[in-house]
C-alpha cells in the first residue's frame, strides 16, 4: 500500500527550504555561514529524495500502479472543481527521483562552485524553489496545477539565468528565456481551454466536476476524440506548442543556448533534471491525444528531427564548452520528440532518464574544467588537461562515452537505439501516406554520427591534444569581465576541484555507466513505465533488422573521424582568427543566421506592431474621447447661444414644441385609421 501522505513531504520540504532561505537567508548566512546555508538547502532536497524513493518502493510493491492523493479544493465554482491533487504513478515517480536525486547532487556541487558568491543564500533559495516548481509540475493530477509548476520553472529559470544581474549578458539571456517560454505557454493555455470546452460540452456523459483532472480527462478524451481527428489534431498541436517552448524545439530553442550565461550548476539543473524535460513529460501524460492524430504525430516527428539535426550542426561552430553542451541538449531533446511522435513514449522517458545522468555529469564536469581554468570557458584555451585534473577527466570520459553511445547497453546507447528503432519501424506518424516517422528515424541515425563527432571534438580539445594551449594564449584573448570571470596567464596551473564538487561527479559517473544498463536489463524500464497505461504502438524497435549494427556504426564512425582530426589539437581553421574558418563553420557559429533573424523579426516587427497599435490608439481611443469632448463642447456652445434670457423667446420654443407634439399624434392616429 502506498502512503500518499509522504508525497506532501516530498513537495513541502523544497518549498520550506525556499521560504526559509528567501526570508532569512542573509541573516542565516551571517550566523551559520555559507556552509550552513548550503547544508540546509542540500539537506531538504536530499530528504525529499529519500521520501520519494520510499514512495516509489511502495508503488513497486503495490498491485495498483496509479494513486491520486487529494487535498483541499483550490477552485470551486458552480460545476467546476479543481482540488490540490497529486498523482503517484510510474511516470510521476520516475521524474520525482530524477528531479530530487540529481537536484540534490547539483545542490551539493553548488556549495563548492558558488562558495565565493556574496549572495550565496539567494542562489540556494532560487534552487530550492526551482526543485519545488518542477515537483508540482510532474506530480500534478490536473492541468491547472501542472500549469502552476510550468510557470514556476519558467520564473525560476529567469531568476537563476539572470542571477549575476549586474552583467547585461545575463539579464538579456534571462529575458530571452522568459519571453520565448511565454510563447509556448500561450499555446498550452489554448490547448487547456479547448479541452475544458470539450469536457463542458460532454458534461452529461462525463459528470465528474473535476474536468481538468487527468484521471477524468484522459479516458474522456479517448472517447470524445475517437471519431474527431481534426479536434484531436488541434488539441495535440496546441499542447505540442507548449512543450516546444519548455523543451527548446525549433523555432523556440533560441533561449536555451543563451541560458548558459547563468552559473554552471543552473545549466546542469535546467538541462538534466528540470525544465527542458517538461515538454516530454507533458506529451507522455497526454499521449492519447497524439495517438488519435497521425498528422500531429508526424509534425512532432518532423520538428524533433529538424531540431536534432539543426542543433547538432550548430554545435560544430561553438568554442564555448557550455555552448557545445547546450546545443547537445537541444539535439537530444529532438531525439525524445521524434520517438514521442512515433508512439514510443516509454523510450522517450527512458532517454530522459539516461540523458539526465550523463548530461548532468557533462555539465558539472564542464563546470569543474571552468573552475580549474579560472572561469575561462573557451575550449581553444584548453588542451592536455587530463594530466592536471585526472578525476574530472575520468568522470567526463564516462559522460562522453555515454552520450556518443559507442558501448552497447551503457549510458544512452540503449535508449538511443530504442528511439531510432521505433522511428524506423513506425507507420503511425504519416500525412497522405508519407511516413514522416521513418524519415525522422533515418535523420536521427545521421544525427547520432554528428553527435559522436562534435562531442569527441569537445573532449579532445579539452583534455587531450599535443599542447597546453593556455600557455600560448594571446593577451587579447585573456579576459576579466567581472567578479566571476578572471584572466588566465601563461603560468596558470589547472587544479582539481574540491571534494564537494567531486562527489557529485563520481556519483553521476556511476549512474551514467550502470544506469542505462540496469534500466534496459530485462526491459525493466519499459515494463515499469508502461504500467502507467501509456499505450505503446507495438514492440516496433525489435522489427528493424541490424538496428544495433546501424547504431554502433554511426557512433563509431563519428568518433573515429573526429579523433583523427582533433588528436593533433586545435587547427588554425578553428583558431582565434575566424576569418580562417570554413564558411559553413562560421555560419554554424552564428546559428546559420536564425537567431539574428528571430531577433530582428521581434525587434522590427515588435516595433512596427507597437507603432501601429499606438496609431490605432490615437485614432480610435483618443479619437473617440476627443470627438466626444468636441461634440459636447459644440452642443454646449449651441445651447448657450439660445439661452438669451428673453422669456418671450422661451415661450416661442415651447409653442413650437407643443405644436410639433400635437402634429405627431394626429399623424399617428391618421396612419392607424388608414390601416
Amino acid at each position: 500500500m502506498v502512503n500518499g501522505d509522504l508525497i506532501w513531504g516530498v513537495l513541502g520540504l523544497p518549498i520550506l527550504g525556499a521560504i526559509l532561505l528567501g526570508l532569512f537567508g542573509p541573516t542565516l548566512q551571517k550566523t551559520i555561514g555559507k556552509r550552513g546555508v548550503g547544508a540546509i538547502s542540500t539537506t531538504v532536497i536530499a530528504i525529499s529524495f529519500a521520501l520519494g524513493f520510499l514512495v516509489n518502493q511502495q508503488l513497486v510493491a503495490a498491485s495498483t500502479k496509479a494513486f491520486v492523493v487529494t487535498g483541499p479544493d483550490w477552485i470551486k465554482i458552480l460545476g467546476l472543481r479543481i482540488p490540490f491533487e497529486w498523482v503517484i504513478d510510474p511516470l510521476s515517480m520516475t521524474m520525482v527521483l530524477i528531479v530530487t536525486g540529481i537536484g540534490a547532487l547539483i545542490h551539493l556541487y553548488s556549495t563548492g562552485y558558488m562558495a565565493e558568491e556574496r549572495e550565496y543564500s539567494r542562489f540556494f533559495a532560487y534552487l530550492n524553489l526551482f526543485i519545488a516548481a518542477m515537483l508540482v509540475l510532474v506530480l500534478a493530477n490536473n492541468l491547472p496545477l501542472l500549469f502552476i509548476g510550468w510557470e514556476g520553472v519558467g520564473l525560476c529559470s529567469y531568476l537563476l539565468i539572470g542571477f549575476w544581474y549586474t552583467d547585461k549578458t545575463n539579464v538579456k539571456a534571462a529575458n530571452k528565456a522568459f519571453i520565448a517560454n511565454r510563447v509556448g505557454d500561450w499555446s498550452l493555455m489554448l490547448g487547456m481551454f479547448l479541452i475544458a470546452a470539450l469536457m463542458v460540452q460532454n458534461a452529461a456523459r462525463f459528470p465528474d466536476t473535476r474536468i481538468f483532472s487527468f484521471d477524468v480527462i484522459i479516458p474522456a478524451l479517448a472517447d470524445i476524440l475517437k471519431g474527431n481527428p481534426g479536434m484531436a489534431t488541434a488539441i495535440a498541436l496546441l499542447l505540442f506548442g507548449g512543450a516546444a517552448g519548455k523543451s527548446a524545439q525549433f523555432p523556440l530553442y533560441v533561449w536555451l543556448p543563451d541560458a548558459m550565461a547563468g552559473p554552471t550548476p543552473v545549466s546542469a539543473l535546467i538541462h538534466a533534471a528540470t525544465m527542458v524535460t517538461s515538454g516530454v513529460v507533458l506529451l507522455n501524460r497526454m499521449n492519447i491525444v497524439f495517438q488519435l492524430s497521425p498528422v500531429a504525430s508526424a509534425i512532432v516527428c518532423v520538428i524533433g528531427a529538424f531540431t536534432a539535426l539543426f542543433a547538432a550542426l550548430i554545435a560544430f561552430g561553438q568554442t564555448d564548452i557550455k555552448k557545445v553542451l547546450a546545443y547537445s541538449t537541444v539535439s537530444q531533446l529532438g531525439f525524445m520528440f521524434i520517438v514521442c511522435g512515433a508512439g514510443g513514449y516509454w523510450s522517450g522517458m527512458f532517454h530522459v532518464t539516461t540523458h539526465a545522468f550523463f548530461k548532468a555529469l557533462l555539465f558539472l564536469g564542464a563546470g569543474a574544467v571552468i573552475h580549474s581554468m579560472a572561469h575561462d570557458q573557451d575550449m581553444r584555451n584548453y588542451g592536455k588537461l587530463a594530466r592536471y585534473i585526472p578525476i574530472t577527466f575520468a568522470t567526463v570520459l564516462i559522460g562522453w562515452v555515454s552520450i556518443i553511445a559507442i558501448i552497447p547497453g551503457l549510458g544512452g546507447a540503449g535508449s538511443k537505439e530504442a528511439i531510432i528503432g521505433y522511428a524506423l519501424a513506425n507507420h503511425h506518424a504519416q500525412i497522405n501516406g508519407i511516413q514522416f516517422g521513418q524519415i525522422a528515424g533515418w535523420v536521427a541515425l545521421g544525427v547520432a554520427l554528428l553527435t559522436a563527432m562534435y562531442m569527441t571534438r569537445m573532449f579532445f580539445l579539452t583534455f587531450l591534444g599535443n599542447k597546453e594551449r593556455w600557455r600560448e594564449i594571446p593577451t587579447s584573448h585573456s579576459h576579466e569581465t567581472d567578479d566571476h570571470h578572471h584572466a588566465l596567464d601563461h603560468m596558470h596551473q589547472p587544479h582539481e576541484v574540491p571534494v564537494s564538487m567531486l562527489i557529485p561527479l563520481i556519483t553521476l559517473a556511476i549512474l551514467s555507466v550502470g544506469g542505462g544498463y540496469a534500466l534496459a536489463s530485462g526491459n525493466a524500464f519499459e515494463t515499469w513505465i508502461n504500467t502507467n497505461q501509456i499505450a505503446v504502438l507495438g514492440e516496433l524497435h525489435h522489427e528493424v533488422p541490424n538496428l544495433l549494427m546501424y547504431s554502433l556504426a554511426a557512433a563509431w564512425a563519428g568518433t573515429i573521424i573526429a579523433a583523427l582530426i582533433y588528436s593533433r589539437g586545435l587547427s588554425q581553421k578553428e583558431g582565434f582568427d575566424m576569418r580562417k574558418w570554413a564558411s559553413w563553420r562560421r555560419a554554424a557559429a552564428n546559428q546559420f543566421g536564425f537567431d539574428q533573424l528571430i531577433s530582428n523579426l521581434f525587434d522590427t516587427g515588435g516595433k512596427g506592431l507597437s507603432e501601429a497599435l499606438d496609431d490605432g490608439d490615437h485614432l480610435v481611443v483618443d479619437g473617440a474621447v476627443n470627438g466626444s469632448s468636441t461634440a459636447a463642447q459644440g452642443l454646449g456652445v449651441f445651447i448657450g447661444q439660445i439661452q438669451t434670457g428673453f422669456v418671450r423667446l422661451y415661450a416661442l420654443f415651447m409653442l413650437i414644441g407643443g405644436v410639433g407634439i400635437v402634429g405627431w399624434f394626429i399623424y399617428v392616429l391618421n396612419a392607424g385609421g388608414g390601416k
